[in-house]
C-alpha cells in the first residue's frame, strides 16, 4: 500500500526553495552548501536535482519568490498606510521601517546576491534587475496616481533613497536609517507636486 503524502505539508520542491530562501538570507548563497539546504527541507540531496538541476536554478528560484514575496508585502503595506496615493507615497519609508525592525531582516535577498556575484553571474543580476523594474512599476503607479510632475527624475532619486536606506540599515542594524530616507523624501517630493 503507498503512502500518501500529507497534504498539508508543503511539497519537496516548496520545502527545499523555503529552506533555500532562509538559509541563504541569513548565511549568505556561497556560504550555504546544498547539503545545509537538504538537511533544512528534510529531503534527500537528488530531490534538489530532480525538481532544479543545479544549485543556481535554485538560486535563480529563490530569487523569484524572494522578490514576488516582497513586492506582494510591500503592496499590501503601502494599501494600509494611507487612503490615498498621495498618502501611501508619502509613508513609503515608514513602511520600509516595518521591514527593517523585522528580526529576520538582512538587507534585500537580490540586492545581496548581486553582491555576492558581482561580475560573474548574469542570470543573477538580470533576476535583480525585473525585481527593480517591478518595484519602480508600483512606485511610479503611486507618483502618477498622486500626480507627481518629473517622474522619471522622482523614480531615480527613490532607488538612491531606497537602495540606501536598506544598505544602511542591514551595515548599521539600525531601523532608523528609513527615517533619515524619509526626512529627504519629506522634502524632496514638495517638488515633484503641481504649485498649488
Amino acid at each position: 500500500m503507498a503512502v500518501l503524502e500529507n497534504s498539508d505539508r508543503p511539497k519537496p520542491a516548496e520545502r527545499i526553495i523555503t529552506a533555500a530562501s532562509r538559509l541563504f538570507c541569513r548565511e549568505g548563497i556561497h556560504a550555504t552548501g546544498i547539503d545545509s539546504i537538504m538537511a533544512e527541507a528534510g529531503v534527500a540531496k537528488m530531490t534538489l536535482y530532480n525538481k532544479f538541476g543545479s544549485k543556481e536554478a535554485l538560486v535563480e528560484a529563490v530569487l523569484r519568490r524572494e522578490g514576488e514575496t516582497w513586492r506582494n508585502w510591500l503592496q499590501a503595506a503601502l494599501l494600509d498606510a494611507g487612503a490615498s496615493p498621495g498618502e501611501r507615497l508619502a509613508a513609503l519609508f515608514e513602511v520600509l521601517r516595518q521591514w527593517f525592525e523585522r528580526q529576520d531582516y538582512f538587507g534585500c535577498a537580490l540586492m545581496n546576491a548581486v553582491a555576492e556575484y558581482p561580475k560573474g553571474e548574469p542570470h543573477i543580476r538580470a533576476v535583480a534587475l525585473e525585481h527593480k523594474a517591478a518595484v519602480g512599476a508600483i512606485l511610479r503607479d503611486l507618483a502618477e496616481q498622486a500626480g507627481c510632475l518629473r517622474i522619471d527624475e522622482l523614480m531615480g532619486e527613490l532607488t538612491i533613497l531606497i537602495d540606501g536606506a536598506i544598505i544602511a540599515a542591514l551595515i548599521s542594524g539600525d531601523p532608523s536609517a528609513a527615517d533619515s530616507a524619509g526626512r529627504i523624501f519629506r522634502l524632496l517630493l514638495p517638488t515633484h507636486l503641481p504649485a498649488r
